[in-house]
């Protein structure tokens, strides 16, 4: 069985080196030609050109396969008697051993590469090495790199250097400063980084948000969690309409939202329904926000507070999920009041613009929450604006915003009551008038007024009174009207002679003109831009204004320069009377134009010269310079007639630098002023 097995062994590795068609009988032919015939060692006959190694055995099988040859050689085997070697124990052994020969003698080629060296080196292939030469150089060099040896410490490098005591210091501190040096670098060159990572980043988001704004590129957001955030509501208990001054008529139209708020059955039960919006329309500073907050005040109920501009982002979709987070908390603590300032940045006319794609989101969403299919009960919508023309068409139609209330500036009477609700609040000098103040300030609105009282009252605590006077509050008032004092300005006895002359002359044309505004105050203190200023004050607020009246204001202005060349000369006149000049042309412009106050042409208005015809052009032009020119000649016969008053003036000016309305007419009446 055992000679079957081998025979069949034999068979296998015979196919496997291609010799397949090989028989038996022809094994001892390919055995003789594959081994040499071992024999007693004869001495070479001739010496051999080849330097024999010291360790380099007598055949080539015998250096590479060790002992095996050297046995048969000992055994006495022959390759002649191959087949008879099968019954004998040791031919089974050396027939085993011929078998793993012939397994080693397979000749396998292909492509050496590092790969497959380590893979035969891990599955302890024992055979011959590879030769260097199937190594790139530099991979050898990177494979076969000697590692040196680990410095643990300072001393062991002075102890593998050698060094002296002498030098050992010096090698320290060198060390030290080269460490020091090396790392001081490292970090500069980490901050460098960091710095050049962070202006990149920045100029990322920089390039992002530009994309994001344009109208082709703009970032489409629709999830905005995060940026709607919950609205608290305001209780407004301690603001009433006890706290709203000088805007009555406002007050009465807001006081009826007030009775819907508190008691809506009263209404209802008739079929009636609540008004959705009120809309305050008025210049800034008049008291709309106020007014807002006084009505939530008045009924008790939550305020909610929101600037037009708070619904403006980059992202779409924001402003519209907010104006529904505002409705959704408003709808569940009915009934309340919703404050919407500045409703022209939120509620604008709409167009189609580029630049704002989805600006109509917004206005689209409010108007839904306003007037949509969702019933909207209780809440009352105040919007406030300066710009009501501004508005779109559909959001002032009745069922959004039903009421529409103005908010004015205040008259006399009014700019009285608020002077006097802040005068309330500062200590302050009981013979103060607050109607003289308020006659002087025609047009302030009530942020104004509040204004002027806080400068009067700074001026008293710098000056180290105890209390405002009326003298603190005419500085604050010249202050708000014509400027600061520039008491710092050296001004020579020649230009301040001229201007003198010239505010005098404004001064008495006022003075001697029949429908002229009362004088308030002359000075030639420079404030502001101007070296000198004369105030009007008017007996009570003018709603319209007579013929009489804009010719009496184009009179006073020219008075100034008709001054001037009566007394200097037409070669000294100087470019003070430019500011007159200008508010005079305004208003023989506005008369021609305007008002209908021009005989030669009539009862017609003239919005665009530009668009008339240039014979029209010049009758209006030949108008306005007729009008300006007997105005002027007006002037002129006033102050010749009236010349020792103008000079007596002008002196006083000259003495006192300021002259109120009674120091004027005492001048002028020719009595002596006691300062």
């Amino acid at each position: 069985c055992l000679v079957w097995c081998l025979r069949t062994k034999i068979m296998l590795v015979l196919r496997d080196l291609g010799l397949s068609e090989i028989r038996v009988g022809q094994l001892d032919e390919l055995v003789s030609r594959l081994l040499p015939t071992p024999g007693p060692e004869q001495p070479p006959t001739a010496p051999s050109v080849w330097r024999t190694s010291h360790i380099s055995a007598h055949t080539f099988f015998q250096n590479k396969h060790g002992e095996l040859l050297s046995q048969m050689s000992r055994k006495g085997y022959r390759h002649s008697s191959f087949s008879v070697f099968f019954h004998n124990t040791d031919k089974i052994k050396l027939m085993s051993e011929m078998l793993l020969l012939s397994l080693i003698w397979v000749q396998h080629r292909g492509f050496k590469t590092l790969r497959s060296k380590t893979r035969r080196m891990e599955s302890g292939y024992d055979g011959p090495a590879d030769s260097d030469t199937y190594t790139p150089s530099f991979m050898k060099g990177l494979l076969l790199k000697e590692k040196g040896p680990e410095v643990q410490s300072l001393d062991q490098v002075m102890k593998q250097r050698s060094l002296p005591e002498t030098q050992q210091e010096a090698f320290k501190t060198g060390f030290t400063e080269g460490f020091m040096r090396s790392q001081a670098y490292t970090q500069r060159t980490q901050d460098s980084l960091r710095r050049t990572r962070l202006i990149l980043l920045v100029l990322l988001l920089v390039g992002i948000y530009g994309l994001s704004r344009t109208p082709f590129l703009s970032v489409r957001f629709r999830t905005t969690s995060g940026l709607d955030s919950a609205v608290d509501p305001i209780q407004m208990k301690n603001v009433t309409f006890e706290h709203v001054k000088g805007v009555e008529e406002a007050k009465n139209e807001l006081q009826d939202v007030v009775e819907f708020l508190k008691n809506p059955q009263k209404f209802t039960v008739l079929g009636g329904k609540l008004p959705k919006g009120i809309l305050l329309v008025g210049p800034p500073g008049t008291g709309k926000t106020l007014l807002a907050r006084a009505v939530a005040g008045e009924a008790d109920v939550p305020f909610y507070y929101a600037s037009g501009s708070e619904f403006d982002e980059m992202f779409v979709g924001v402003g519209a999920s907010r104006i529904r987070n505002l409705f959704k908390e408003a709808k569940a603590n009915a009934p309340c009041v919703i404050f919407i300032d500045e409703l022209d940045s939120v509620g604008g006319k709409r167009i189609e613009s580029p630049m704002h794609p989805y600006s109509r989101q917004t206005i689209n969403q409010l108007l839904a929450e306003m007037d949509g299919f969702k019933p909207n009960e209780g809440v009352i919508v105040i919007g406030a604006t300066n710009f009501a023309e501004a508005l779109d068409n559909a959001l002032v139609r009745p069922g959004r915003f039903d009421m529409q209330v103005t908010v004015p500036r205040p008259d006399v009477k009014g700019r009285t009551e608020i002077l006097n609700w802040y005068l309330s609040k500062i200590k302050v000098d009981p013979d103060v008038d607050a109607e003289i103040i308020a006659r002087g300030t025609v047009g302030f609105s009530g942020a104004e007024l509040e204004n002027l009282v806080n400068q009067a009252a700074l001026k008293a605590a710098v000056d180290e009174k105890e209390m405002v006077t009326m003298k603190e509050l005419e500085f604050a008032k010249d202050k708000i009207l014509m400027g600061p004092e520039r008491r710092s300005v050296e001004i020579d006895k020649k230009n301040k002679t001229i201007t003198a002359y010239h505010e005098s002359g404004h001064a008495i044309v006022a003075y001697y003109t029949k429908d002229a505004m009362p004088i308030n105050k002359a000075t030639i203190m420079p404030r502001g831009p101007t070296l000198g200023h004369v105030s009007m004050l008017p007996e009570n607020d003018r709603w319209s204004e007579t013929r009489a009246q804009l010719l009496a204001q184009m009179d006073v202005s020219m008075g100034g320069r008709v001054a001037e060349e009566l007394i200097f000369g037409d070669d000294n006149i100087t470019t003070g009377a430019s500011s007159d000049f200008d508010g005079a042309t305004k208003i023989a412009k506005m008369m021609v134009t305007r008002f209908g106050m021009s005989d030669k042409l009539g009862v017609m208005t003239y919005t665009d010269l530009s668009k008339q015809s240039p014979e029209t052009q010049a009758a209006i032009e030949q108008e306005v310079r007729a009008l300006l020119k007997d105005s002027y000649e007006r002037a002129k016969n006033i102050l010749k007639t009236y010349s020792k008053e103008h000079k007596k003036l002008a002196d006083a000016l000259l003495t006192y630098e300021t002259l109120d309305a009674k120091e004027i007419q005492m001048v002028l009446e020719g009595k002596s002023l006691d300062h």
